[in-house]
């Protein structure tokens, strides 16, 4: 449909074509709203969503053409530009709404306007470029643009090969695409501009690192960070490949747990694991962390413990959990707060032993697990707390999750004929 000769470029308002289409469109929407695609066939749906996006695509082309000649309603509502009418009558946070202003300005095309970035806004017009893709590349030409070694051609060559990378990357990979495209466009003359540019980023990325963490007060704390690119690939990285085999074993008990979740405690086991000693030695000696408790407190299933020297208290339960793996001395203090046993030096398992666990365990020891053996922790059998030793004897493999339960007072095991352990959900006695 043709809108041209309906409206008058002279008046005020557009003719009545405007109207019916967009009532065209309404009622099209609405009745596929009617329909429930639970009854449509897998291709319907596919087909549906493909068309979706390209349709969303020429929308926002429509939308942006529309802000990039909206002075008019700056005018009218006194107004900096259009973006204080989107706040007030769209509700459209000012922020949001300059951006799209913003990329109106550099992809708008009308009959009397050419646009900045012509490539893009004919990408955006035939449905093939979404809108937060065509962000990331008139964003990445902007920058190219500052470099005074960038012609012209090249900036047009930079919007070509962007915008076919468009097409078979997602809007993060185009963004890194479009940081390095000059390298290809002429990798001997911008080589060293990228690597520069590169170093540049990288030397932002050291300035803005920061962590931070606030104590919820119900026994979590949030944590919040942000590191370089570099850092936070590796960390995922590591993340990944120790949640995912727990993400197998959970459901191949069949059960589902949100991968954040497996992500997190992926995290905490980075923690509890971390090879102590890597760390600063401080008047001589090593970083440790203390745990203060009671002998009686020790020995009982709940209970609470002091970790560190600052008071802050865990479960008996969990102090037990960690003397297992962790480097971590336990404080034991007797009815008249003396210490009675500061700990011993073979408390963990040397990595000699580990690696013979794995030989004879091959995995998680619980019944039902199937936990790998590089995803697991050498447990005490006979609590170390309580004089266990730390030999093959008395150590089992055990995958995390299965550790904390051999630890939770509401679970009862039993040590199995091949060496497995048996859980059973009740409270212990005795």
């Amino acid at each position: 449909m043709s809108l041209g000769r309906d409206i008058d470029h002279w008046g005020t308002n557009p003719g009545d074509a405007i109207d019916a289409a967009l009532q065209a469109i309404e009622t099209a929407l609405q009745e596929l709203l009617a329909s429930d695609p639970t009854y449509w066939r897998t291709e319907q749906k596919k087909d549906l969503l493909e068309r979706l996006e390209k349709l969303q695509a020429m929308q926002a082309a429509l939308k942006l053409r529309v802000l990039a000649s909206a002075g008019d309603i700056a005018e009218e509502t006194g107004a900096k530009d259009a973006s204080g009418w989107m706040r007030t009558e769209l509700l459209i946070d000012r922020g949001v709404a300059r951006s799209q202003l913003k990329l109106a300005a550099v992809v708008a095309k009308y009959d009397l306007v050419v646009a900045k970035y012509d490539l893009v806004a004919a990408g955006l017009a035939d449905g093939v470029v979404s809108q937060d893709k065509a962000q990331v590349v008139t964003q990445a030409l902007d920058a190219i643009a500052t470099d005074p070694a960038v012609s012209a051609e090249d900036l047009v060559l930079a919007e070509k090969l962007l915008l076919e990378h468009a097409t078979e990357l997602t809007a993060n990979q185009l963004k890194i695409a479009g940081r390095r495209i000059l390298a290809k466009i002429d990798p001997e003359r911008f080589e060293a501009a990228e690597a520069q540019a590169l170093q540049r980023e990288e030397e932002r990325a050291a300035r803005r690192t920061f962590f931070s963490s606030r104590d919820n007060g119900d026994g979590t704390i949030d944590l919040h960070a942000r590191v370089s690119r570099a850092v936070g690939m590796r960390l995922r990285t590591i993340l990944d490949s120790l949640a995912q085999p727990r993400k197998l074993t959970v459901e191949n008990r069949g059960r589902k747990a949100p991968y954040d979740r497996l992500l997190g405690q992926a995290f905490a086991r980075v923690i509890e694991t971390y090879d102590v000693d890597q760390l600063p030695r401080h008047g001589g000696h090593g970083t440790t962390v203390f745990i203060t408790m009671s002998i009686d407190q020790l020995r009982a299933d709940l209970g609470t413990a002091a970790l560190g020297f600052d008071g802050e208290q865990i479960s008996a339960a969990e102090a037990r959990k960690l003397a297992c793996n962790a480097n971590l001395i336990p404080v034991v203090l007797g009815t008249d707060s003396e210490i009675l046993d500061l700990g011993r030096t073979a408390r963990l398992a040397y990595p000699v032993q580990h690696r013979a666990l794995r030989l004879r365990d091959k995995g998680c020891q619980a019944e039902d697990c199937d936990a790998l053996a590089a995803w697991t922790e050498a447990h005490h059998l006979k609590p170390w707390s309580e004089g266990g030793r730390t030999n093959l004897a008395n150590m089992v493999l055990l995958c995390p999750s299965d550790h904390r339960r051999i630890h939770d007072a509401d679970y009862t095991y039993e040590r199995l004929p091949d060496g497995r352990i048996r859980f059973t959900r009740g409270a212990r006695t005795g």
